[in-house]
């Protein structure tokens, strides 16, 4: 899709008006309707409140149901109680320490929190913020790794020098962001065979003396698998007791670190690891947060450069920042710490083991159809992708998802990275909110489309590119 801009000057487009309701309007319906706003320039007056909500209104309809929208990782739903607490903070700019200062502290807490759920050798001394979401979160993570490397090498290197950063070809399209916009070398590791995402030995093979870190995912949005975060620190271990180099590993937990250390207790990714210096999550994925919030938190204040956090008098002290945007509002975080206290470690779990119920459920339900194979079975994040049956030629994974939009379920169909291009897929992500009755409804319009499906005499597809859906 082209960056948004204006309308053709060549058609008549840029000259339309929007189409007012008579109806809307509190009084004159006929001036009212004379008076419609244009489309694409600001109109000349103003306009009833109404009026002006039931235009946008309207035209959102259009849009497709969230709760329906198995694409997406952000969370879709809320109590009610959360949503009233965050319309009576959306005016606050979290920024404005001094003058919201139990906004600040709550942010605070949040920081605490996840420190001793990410097993942070000492809570207290673990340095964090929150973000807009987890992209930001990775680019200071990224942003710290580089400045420790330039730090430890202003020896050998000029700060112009261009270091890289390994990481598996499935990471979020954020780090590759982070690697354009501050001049570090992406050193990605390709997906081979049935092995879609970093491995320990390959990430160890890429590193050298301008290596800045490793960053693990912990939950990869192509199949919602865990990467295997103690295997890879345990490869760069080795690696430096042959070489002397110590690279470190961030995790991006973007969906993982908020299911993991409820249903996954026994798996080692997180601040027990040495190597392990930071850490991201999304507060609006498996955080259970309306959007957009994320985390960042590092595993002591040496692995955040000193000269890249500001200080912002707060209270007559001193409260740290070290966040790439300024204003926002404070809803999003008081959101986080409402639902950390609504539902406390052992309500996540509950919250957690359910998502994952539903997608293992539903996999096992689309496996036995027959029609597909399934290459992860949501049993880490809760999230499954599947594919065609070897023997199936009447329709691919993309006639799939353009059906079942029909009915008005959002199912991304894409097509792998290097070196896997080969293989289309169907992902579905299961959260907070997507029950075991919406699973039923799903399998039951899938199954009504796949006669129609099987008696096609081919895919309709010719173009995968184009047919590819935004996959993260």
């Amino acid at each position: 899709m082209p960056l948004h801009k204006g309308p053709d000057a060549s058609s008549h487009e840029h000259e339309r008006r929007l189409a007012l309701n008579p109806f809307y309007g509190e009084a004159d319906p006929i001036g009212g309707m004379a008076e419609a706003p244009p489309r694409h320039h600001m109109p000349d007056g103003p306009l009833p409140p109404m009026s002006a909500y039931q235009l946008v209104h309207d035209e959102l309809m259009l849009d497709g149901n969230s709760r329906l929208n198995l694409a997406t990782f952000v969370t879709t739903w809320m109590e009610p109680q959360a949503g009233v607490l965050m319309s009576e903070c959306r005016d606050k700019n979290m920024i404005d320490k001094d003058e919201y200062p139990r906004t600040a502290e709550l942010e605070r807490r949040c920081v605490a929190m996840l420190a001793h759920l990410w097993n942070a050798p000492d809570p207290g001394a673990a340095v964090g913020c929150s973000t807009t979401g987890s992209s930001e979160a990775c680019m200071l993570a990224g942003l710290a790794l580089k400045r420790r490397w330039a730090k430890r090498n202003a020896d050998r290197y000029p700060a112009s020098a261009r270091p890289n950063l390994v990481m598996g070809v499935n990471v979020q399209v954020c780090w590759e962001k982070f690697c354009e916009f501050w001049e570090v070398e992406p050193r990605l590791v390709p997906m081979e065979g049935d092995r879609f995402h970093l491995d320990a030995e390959t990430a160890a093979a890429l590193c050298d003396e301008n290596t800045i870190g490793v960053v693990a995912v912990l939950g990869s949005t192509f199949d919602g698998s865990y990467e295997p975060v103690a295997e890879i620190c345990a490869a760069l271990d080795a690696l430096q007791e042959r070489t002397g180099l110590d690279i470190p590993v961030h995790v991006d937990g973007a969906s993982g670190a908020m299911v993991a250390p409820f249903l996954d207790e026994d798996v080692v990714w997180d601040f027990r690891l040495p190597r392990v210096s930071s850490i991201n999550t999304s507060g609006h994925k498996y955080g259970l947060v309306y959007p957009g919030v994320g985390w960042a938190l590092w595993r002591s204040p040496a692995e955040l450069p000193e000269e890249l956090v500001f200080r912002v008098n707060y209270l007559g002290g001193d409260m740290p920042t070290f966040a790439l945007n300024f204003s926002r509002p404070g809803a999003q975080v008081v959101a986080q710490y409402y639902t950390f206290l609504r539902l406390g470690r052992e309500g996540y779990r509950a919250v957690q083991q359910t998502s994952r119920d539903v997608a293992r459920g539903l996999a096992e339900r689309v496996e036995a159809m027959g029609d597909f194979r399934l290459l992860t079975r949501g049993n880490q994040l809760p999230v499954f992708a599947f594919t065609t049956a070897p023997d199936v030629t009447s329709f691919d994974v993309f006639d799939v998802s353009r059906r079942l939009r029909e009915q008005g379920w959002l199912v991304p169909a894409y097509t792998f990275p290097a070196n896997r291009e080969d293989l289309s897929v169907l992902r579905v992500v299961c959260r907070n909110g997507f029950s075991a009755d919406l699973a039923e409804l799903l399998i039951e319009d899938l199954g009504r489309l796949l006669p129609e499906l099987r008696r096609q005499s081919g895919p309709f597809t010719h173009d995968k590119g184009a047919a590819t859906s935004f996959h993260h």
